[in-house]
């Protein structure tokens, strides 16, 4: 009797480990499967170097102000604030007057942007960018000035600007469409929620 008893429960336990095995495994292969994907949360995540890739991809480039001044941009840096659930851009600026020819006047910029969805791009862009901050040595009497044209650099330049771009396939799983719902920012990157549709 006792080794009847011992012998049928022995092949459930089996399965059971072989069931959740099996399962275990299966996560791990979608997680190898969509980089960034976290199978327990239901989160994308976005790490900071990769965020940091793909505002660099802007970089360097130009931005005119009107007929008088020329603005060149370059060395973005990131700073992720998780309080806001922002992100802000910091960029190095040399402005330099296009009528009369002098050496450019050096300076930082920093725009501050949230984040969002868009379904019909199927990606994480951008959202409303302002100038934070502009800083340039010597010109503080110039501040609205200065503000005037950092407004204008974020509008042309991080305008729902794409962070991340989903693939088809990347919204999608075991058969079921996924959407990407909240975004949170934090220190470390940005973390997209998907739901079921």
């Amino acid at each position: 009797m006792f080794l009847t008893t011992s012998t049928s429960r022995r092949p459930r336990r089996t399965r059971h480990l072989l069931a959740a095995t099996a399962a275990l495994a299966a996560a791990v292969a979608v997680g190898s499967a969509y980089a960034g994907y976290n199978v327990w949360t239901g989160e994308y995540t976005f790490t900071k170097a990769e965020l940091q890739s793909a505002v660099s991809q802007r970089f360097p480039t130009t931005v005119r102000y009107g007929e008088l001044v020329s603005v060149q941009l370059s060395n973005p840096r990131l700073v992720l604030d998780e309080a806001t659930n922002r992100v802000t851009t910091r960029v190095n600026a040399a402005m330099t007057n296009t009528i009369v020819p002098s050496p450019p006047i050096n300076g930082t910029m920093a725009l501050n942007s949230g984040v969002k969805y868009d379904a019909t791009r199927r990606a994480v862009l951008l959202d409303s960018p302002t100038v934070q901050d502009v800083q340039v040595d010597g010109m503080s009497q110039y501040t609205q000035q200065l503000n005037a044209i950092g407004a204008v650099v974020a509008e042309q330049l991080l305008k729902d600007y794409p962070l991340h771009t989903f693939k088809p396939e990347e919204l999608r799983f075991n058969g079921r469409d996924v959407q990407p719902g909240a975004i949170t920012v934090t220190p470390d990157g940005i973390s997209v929620k998907l739901d079921l549709r």
